[in-house]
């Protein structure tokens, strides 16, 4: 166990009024402050992009605490980077462990925002900033439990690797770059996803959840041309509307529900934790996915439809030319999250059913892509884990689950290594604001997440 700081520290950062923290370590004041100082980084894709800078900033940290500079390189990559820490093991033929992460983070307006997103702020409790749970509180606890085991002497049996992409959020050359290097991995601790709930009344811990799959991500682009001409001379068809018929088939048309071995898994484990009639519907819907009634009730709950099957929904929309002309061209950009097990072919065939209209044309314009399949549930990691999340919080349900997001795992998936999100953060649902406004990290995460990874790592690279 970590030894308890008897010392509070006051925080005050820009104009923000100073804010006790809890007690905390001097590992875990290491992690705020290092969090801090990268959500100040400005690792936004474009002109302004600060992403070296952050892992100019990891390098420093590590190396000021006794890594050697040469087990760190930092490529880059236009404008952007990526960072690997190797850490040599004592047996060089074991294949290396990987723990995978991302230095950039999406865009943030500071007009949008109640304080400056590249401010770090802690205030009530929280540390506020673009980046703060998605995902620079994650990296800075993994950099400070690597630094405190090196401190501590630990000698791992196989190479523990440190691998950080730049732009995980945007094309993700970076995590597939990286994935092509180490993809000799035994397996790969993803901290961008999974993690742990807590309760929204008390706080206390509901669970632990791991992901060990993901959905495909897919951009599917609709486009109607036509001749156009005069607005005042209305023709029987209209790029506009031939598209938004097209939109309304698609919002109306139920993709086929469907469970694996990990969706399965958390919906009979998370039914203890919400209300009886939507823990009967998960019940039903994981004995009989094609239950009409519980597949109603588990699309109309916004955290859940995603794990039920393939959603597409439109994102983007343009048309027309002029104010006074018939448009010649009507363009919708459909956004797709694949359930494993179909490709993105799979879907473009099924909407073009759906349309049933020759003058739709569709387009896959997906980058950063691939499809994956689940990793083994009876690896490693799903052993580990239990141990590590019930660290943190003794007695805490483990359980797996699937992501419905996109993250540098399924490049390493794709390169047939297993690959598990693991996060470190333990958090409400309603504190969730990764990608949104007023993004935020409660500091009470840092403590257990700190004894998460002091226990998963270790188990991990001892194997």
């Amino acid at each position: 166990m970590l030894k308890r700081a008897a010392l509070l520290l006051l925080l005050s950062i820009g104009s923000a009024q100073a804010d006790p923290l809890p007690a905390l370590t001097r590992d875990g004041l290491q992690a705020l402050t290092l969090a801090k100082d990268s959500i100040a980084l400005h690792s936004v894709a474009g002109a302004d992009n600060q992403t070296i800078n952050v892992a100019e900033l990891y390098r420093k940290t590590l190396v000021d605490g006794g890594f050697p500079a040469d087990a760190i390189t930092i490529t880059r990559l236009n404008d952007t980077a990526y960072m690997v820490l190797r850490w040599a093991g004592q047996d060089s033929a074991l294949k290396p462990l990987v723990i995978s992460g991302h230095m950039d983070v999406v865009a943030a307006r500071a007009s949008d925002w109640a304080r400056d997103p590249f401010t770090p702020v802690v205030e009530n409790g929280y540390l506020y900033g673009r980046g703060a749970s998605d995902m620079k509180m994650s990296n800075a606890l993994a950099i400070t439990a690597l630094l405190h085991l090196y401190h501590q002497g630990y000698k791992p049996k196989r190479d523990i690797i440190l691998a950080l992409s730049g732009d995980e959020e945007t094309t993700m050359k970076t995590g597939q770059i990286l994935a092509s290097q180490l993809s000799n991995a035994q397996e790969v601790l993803n901290l961008d996803v999974g993690g742990g709930t807590l309760d929204e009344e008390s706080g206390q811990p509901l669970f632990y959840s791991w992901s060990g799959a993901e959905k495909t991500y897919a951009d599917i682009a609709l486009t109607v041309t036509d001749p156009g001409g005069h607005s005042s001379e209305p023709q029987a068809h209209n790029a506009i509307t031939t598209l938004a018929q097209a939109l309304v088939k698609i919002q109306a048309h139920p993709f086929r529900p469907e469970l694996n071995a990990l969706t399965r898994s958390y919906f009979l484990n998370a039914a203890r934790f919400t209300t009886p009639h939507l823990a009967s519907a998960m019940r039903v819907f994981a004995a009989s996915p094609d239950n009409a009634q519980a597949v109603a009730t588990l699309r109309a709950e916004p955290s859940l439809v995603g794990a039920i099957g393939t959603t597409c929904v439109p994102t983007r929309i343009e048309g027309g030319h002029a104010l006074n002309a018939l448009p010649q061209r009507a363009e919708a950009n459909i956004n797709c999250r694949i359930f494993p097990g179909h490709s993105r072919m799979d879907i473009i065939h099924e909407l073009a059913a759906i349309i049933d209209n020759p003058a739709v044309r569709i387009e896959d314009r997906s980058e950063g892509s691939v499809e994956t399949q689940p990793s083994p549930m009876n690896g490693p990691l799903p052993t580990a884990v239990v141990t590590a999340a019930q660290q943190a919080f003794p007695d805490v349900p483990v359980f797996a689950s699937m992501s419905s997001g996109a993250s540098d795992s399924m490049w390493f998936r794709e390169k047939g290594v297993p690959a598990y999100g693991a996060s470190p953060i333990f958090m409400k649902s309603s504190d969730n604001f990764s990608h949104g406004l007023n993004e935020r990290v409660p500091l009470s995460a840092i403590t257990p997440g700190m004894h998460f990874l002091l226990s998963i790592i270790p188990a991990l690279s001892q194997n």
